[in-house]
């Protein structure tokens, strides 16, 4: 297994007041410690922009860099055109510095993930359309994309993961915490579809938190600061069925850790916390490997 890390395990995130973010070198000296050998890019600007000086930083930590997670909205017609031209861009910038994948979600144009404004139907077919162009203007820099289903963006329940399966040919970021969440058994998707998986975010989940989620009486916000992702094993996802379907159906693919976390603004104390996190998780690999 290629296993690799993303700073939003250690609390950084793309969303305004989303929480404390720790400094990028507490989080790359971290993951190597654990003996990772890879991350994410985490959002824009947290790293360098700058290619060569992002391929330093993170070989400064003996990091190799897998891709990164471009939350855009992709629904607009009259954005359509820049819309790909930021995309491509972040591909450009992915590519240069030895990435290999887009991972990209269909935001809904709003601050964070706890909203979604319905979609037209004409809104949808310019939310493939437009993921189609950004694919094929990301393999000119030699990037593959993918499309991650997630809470509070355009595909998050099962019926619209399955809509983008049947309307589009991009393969699935697999992220098993957004699947369970959005209603989608990430077992049983890949057992039905295990050609369309491109690229596997590993999370596991709380169920209880899960339901609640999903039928609306918390907020996604609200679920992470309650824990809803917990270490791998230790929640309700059947990672051991995953992982053995994956291996079966030769997935050669990135395994990245990636358990949301938002980190209190006024609580040092829970700085500790990720890591921790992060080293169950990759106890529990060891362990069904």
């Amino acid at each position: 297994m290629r296993i690799a890390a993303a700073p939003i395990s250690w609390g950084v995130c793309e969303v305004p007041g989303w929480g404390r973010m720790l400094d990028p070198a507490t989080v790359l000296d971290e993951m190597a410690s654990l003996g990772v050998t890879a991350t994410e890019l985490g959002p824009p600007g947290y790293l360098p922009t700058v290619p060569e000086e992002l391929r330093r930083l993170l070989g400064a930590h003996g990091l190799g860099l897998v891709g990164g997670f471009l939350a855009i909205a992709l629904h607009v017609k009259a954005d359509q055109e820049s819309t790909v031209d930021q995309a491509g861009a972040q591909a450009e910038l992915l590519a240069e510095a030895g990435a290999d994948v887009l991972v990209l979600a269909a935001a809904t144009g709003q601050d964070g993930y706890d909203e979604r404004p319905p979609l037209s139907p004409a809104q949808w077919h310019t939310l493939v359309e437009t993921a189609g162009l950004i694919r094929d203007r990301a393999v000119r820099s030699g990037l593959r994309t993918v499309l991650h289903p997630h809470v509070g963006t355009q595909v998050e329940t099962s019926a619209e993961v399955e809509r983008f399966l049947a309307d589009s040919d991009l393969p699935l970021c697999v992220d098993t915490g957004h699947l369970l969440i959005g209603g989608t058994d990430p077992v049983e998707l890949v057992r039905r579809h295990p050609h369309r998986v491109g690229h596997v975010h590993l999370k596991d989940v709380r169920a209880d938190l899960a339901d609640q989620v999903r039928d609306g009486r918390i907020s996604y916000t609200e679920a992470v600061a309650r824990g809803i992702y917990v270490p791998l094993g230790d929640g309700d996802v059947d990672l051991s069925a995953l992982l053995k379907l994956l291996r079966d159906n030769d997935y050669h693919g990135w395994y990245v850790l990636e358990q949301d976390t938002a980190l209190p603004a006024d609580d040092t104390g829970a700085d500790q916390l990720p890591r921790q996190a992060t080293a169950r998780s990759l106890a529990f690999l060891d362990s069904v490997r």
